[in-house]
């Protein structure tokens, strides 16, 4: 089409026909500008493709990373809420001198409220890489975008709470460090020095049970609770929920 415009021009202007020449000269501009924009437009629906192709892909891949992130919360909100009815158990000993335990049902609660550390560790692998790679933008609902990015930060929030936590777990932990309490008595009694250790119970026991009687073990106590229990309801029930959100947000976009 284009050899036709010139040879057209050509022959108009041999015969000084300068009018029909500016017409055809027009056209054949027309005509370019035409296939360059045809070319801009097939150029960006590839484009398009690629990004909606990338799209998907990431969504599969964060789709399955936030399952098992909801998974390992949940069942690191089970483990909390285990070490703090445990504590909670000990405070009602302490308040009611009336009902004591023995010494191996104290030991039994001391191990199963102090021994689980609290983390969590969600996989954030796919989600890092999109964020340093800049490919965050490649997702299209701005709603998802925004809980991708405040994610991050929100995870810094509950890794701080946790520290806290856990130096309230620590300072309950330090009062068996001295020689009025023993940890071996805790160990034997509940059954970790013999299955968890291979060592032989002694066969008397350093009573822990003045700690019933601590008013420093008991404030250590209720701290610990108090921690426990704000780390659950002021910071891993909203993350559960923003994660809830997530896949509901991914799933809305997930092409089948």
């Amino acid at each position: 089409m284009i050899k036709f415009f010139r040879t057209l021009r050509y022959r108009l202007i041999g015969e000084n026909k300068v009018k029909k020449y500016l017409f055809y000269a027009l056209g054949e501009i027309i005509l370019v500008v035409i296939g360059i924009l045809i070319a801009l437009a097939i150029n960006n629906n590839n484009v398009k493709r690629n990004i909606q192709k990338k799209e998907q892909t990431y969504l599969v891949g964060l789709k399955e990373e936030f399952k098992i992130s909801k998974i390992k919360l949940q069942e690191l909100i089970n483990v909390n809420k285990h070490n703090y009815e445990g504590a909670r158990q000990i405070i009602a000993y302490i308040s009611n001198s009336d009902i004591q335990p023995g010494e191996k049902e104290f030991s039994e609660l001391l191990y199963k409220t102090l021994v689980f550390d609290i983390s969590f560790n969600p996989n954030n692998s796919l989600l890092n890489e999109m964020v340093n790679s800049g490919s965050l933008k490649d997702i299209s609902n701005p709603d998802l975008r925004i809980y991708l990015t405040n994610w991050i930060s929100t995870l810094d929030d509950i890794a701080k709470q946790e520290e806290d936590l856990g130096e309230q777990r620590e300072l309950i932990v330090d009062m068996f460090q001295g020689n009025e309490q023993s940890i071996r008595t805790i160990f034997d009694l509940s059954g970790v020095t013999k299955s968890g250790l291979d060592i032989e119970p002694r066969k008397n026991n350093v009573s822990n049970l003045n700690l019933l009687s601590s008013t420093e073990f008991e404030n250590k106590l209720l701290l610990f609770i108090l921690s426990s229990e704000a780390t659950e309801t002021a910071h891993y029930e909203p993350l559960m929920e923003n994660i809830d959100a997530i896949l509901d947000l991914i799933e809305m976009e997930t092409k089948d």
